[in-house]
């Protein structure tokens, strides 16, 4: 039995403003395809579309499994530590150094993330994270910009990206902090 603390989550909606977003497009786009390209068409869209939903989702459940898994097995006060509020330059260099090296697509990447910031990683190192694993990831690198820009290319748009993982991170926990600051003096307004 561990002796740690229980992951305290915070709660969250089945269905919120996001959601409602994307199912107001997904209808309005249906009824367009619909009424524009016929009934033919828009079966067509359907059923490819339910293909890619079956393929797609045991790929989904196998990240959040193993990000469940993640959020189980690492010890909570090592994430603090390493990538926590109060890690300092470090949690966001090693954050930007993860995401770097991190393979996999955002089906991986997004409930990693979220794992850690649920064990302990706080906004500025998982957005530190994300933000290095979309501009510096090497799989990225060598399979897609290497062959299509060539050597030099890829070097100069490295060197140009690696502050911006950092700078974002930083940025996320000075608007953390801010936003808490503002929420403690303001009695919680919005």
């Amino acid at each position: 039995m561990s002796s740690e603390a229980p992951i305290k989550r915070r709660p969250r909606k089945a269905f919120d403003w996001s959601s409602a977003t994307i199912a107001v497009a997904v209808v309005v786009g249906a009824v367009v395809v619909y009424w524009r390209d016929g009934q033919a068409r828009f079966l067509e869209i359907l059923f490819s579309d339910l293909t890619l939903f079956v393929d797609i989702l045991p790929k989904v459940l196998a990240a959040c499994l193993i990000a469940a898994f993640v959020a189980v097995l690492m010890p909570r006060a090592v994430v603090v530590r390493w990538v926590g509020a109060e890690s300092g330059w470090l949690g966001i260099i090693i954050a930007t150094l993860a995401g770097a090296i991190c393979p996999g697509g955002p089906i991986t990447i997004f409930p990693i993330a979220a794992a850690f910031v649920a064990i302990g990683a706080d906004t500025g190192a998982a957005i530190a994270f994300i933000t290095s694993w979309t501009l510096l990831g090497y799989a990225r690198i060598l399979v897609w910009e290497l062959p299509f820009f060539g050597g030099e290319f890829v070097i100069w748009r490295t060197v140009i990206s690696l502050p911006l993982p950092i700078v974002a991170g930083f940025l996320a926990r000075f608007l953390v902090i801010l936003a808490a600051r503002r929420k403690r003096e303001g009695g919680g307004g919005g």
